[in-house]
């Protein structure tokens, strides 16, 4: 029987990505994300052909209280979950100076990207502890996909900068939670990636990483994500539980 990776936001940008990659790896897909049904059907279609049982429901991970219902659903359906990746996340709906945004916007994005993801990973690691008492071989594994901006600030995304940085944290206290029962947590942490989240700014970092801004002067894409969240699931880093991986073509790397 296959393995069940449970990915947030995964039918769209970086979420689809690592969806495709699992798909073709071998795994089945349980996944979550804003649209009805009917408007992530083609996805669906696409990540099937490529072998994968797929799973998906218009959840809101922001939405703790619907968590157990979900997740519910998922093990009804699948007999269990043996990988979580933290994927979904927003932006502030407004770029602004650290000293302008509202308490209602602060909420919103760390609810996403923060309060939703921490919760859920929660309820997962619990099904995971279960079944690792019934089996200490069964695949299991924990990924929390942050952002540069877990430690590089951006004067105009305070928010954004916050959540990821607690999303961080997060990570490490998963990691060292569950790292005696052998379910190694990690985090990714992607650049610039071209997705649907940043085209707004597609012109400002065109100009920018052409000048230089990364040192591989391109774009990530959401496959550059999606092959290396495959190779964490696959157990291609093992004994490295807390690791940090970064997905930035460089951009993390400290210059003069």
């Amino acid at each position: 029987m296959k393995p069940v990776a449970l990915v947030t936001g995964g039918t769209r940008g970086i979420g689809l990505g690592i969806s495709r990659r699992l798909a073709e790896g071998g795994w089945n897909l349980a996944l979550c994300g804003l649209r009805p049904e009917e408007a992530v059907h083609s996805v669906i279609d696409e990540l099937t052909a490529l072998g994968a049982d797929v799973l998906y429901s218009a959840t809101d991970v922001s939405r703790t209280v619907d968590h157990p219902r979900f997740l519910a659903s998922v093990c009804d359906r699948r007999r269990g979950v043996n990988a979580l990746v933290n994927n979904a996340g927003r932006a502030s709906r407004v770029r602004a100076d650290p000293l302008e945004p509202t308490e209602e916007s602060f909420e919103e994005v760390l609810r996403t990207n923060l309060h939703g993801p921490y919760f859920l990973t929660q309820h997962v690691a619990r099904l995971l502890l279960a079944e690792r008492r019934r089996s200490r071989d069964a695949p299991a594994a924990i990924v929390f996909v942050t952002s540069v901006s877990a430690s590089l600030a951006s004067i105009n995304r305070g928010e954004y900068c916050v959540s990821k940085a607690g999303l961080a944290m997060a990570a490490r206290l998963f990691a060292i939670r569950l790292a005696e029962h052998r379910i190694p947590v990690y985090e990714v942490r992607p650049g610039i990636v071209d997705t649907d989240m940043t085209a707004p700014v597609r012109d400002a970092y065109d100009l920018r990483i052409a000048e230089g801004l990364v040192p591989e002067r391109r774009w990530g894409t959401p496959d550059d994500v999606g092959r290396v969240v495959a190779a964490l699931l696959r157990g291609d880093l093992p004994y490295a539980s807390g690791t940090v991986v970064h997905v930035d073509g460089g951009l993390s790397i400290p210059r003069l």
